[in-house]
């Protein structure tokens, strides 16, 4: 089970995750992924020179909710994939970036997806996902 802090629990922070981020579907699954923007250390943002107060910065987890709607099937089904997804989910957190929000929705295809299925399609929509964004010739 995901930790209390790797969850998404906010319908807003849904919305966020789903608007704001990089789409991808692969096979069974369709992951929404944002990543938090940083500033470059080496890019000054003031003249002044910086302090550092030996205050430690504590960084955000990254944190993942899940779609499954009833078009998957009845509650067993949907909470069948839910637990499959999370597990999966729970080993892939650690290589996002601190601060990423992934959404992973299900198509009804993941009712009868193996769990090698599940995972091949899941690696698949985030490395996707994390890529950056090619220009399209027009």
């Amino acid at each position: 089970m995901l930790a209390a802090a790797q969850r998404l629990r906010r319908s807003t922070d849904f919305a966020a995750a789903v608007r704001g981020g990089r789409r991808a579907g692969r096979g069974v699954v369709v992951v929404h992924l944002t990543v938090p923007v940083t500033v470059e250390p080496s890019t000054p943002t003031s003249p002044e020179p910086v302090r550092d107060d030996g205050a430690e910065q504590f960084s955000v987890p990254s944190r993942a909710g899940f779609v499954v709607s009833k078009a998957v099937g009845n509650a067993v089904t949907r909470n069948r994939v839910r637990r499959r997804l999370r597990a999966l989910v729970r080993e892939r957190l650690i290589d996002l970036p601190a601060g990423s929000t992934l959404v992973v929705r299900a198509l009804p295809a993941a009712a009868e997806a193996s769990y090698p299925r599940l995972a091949t399609d899941l690696d698949a929509a985030i490395a996707v996902a994390r890529s950056p964004r090619e220009r399209r010739s027009r």
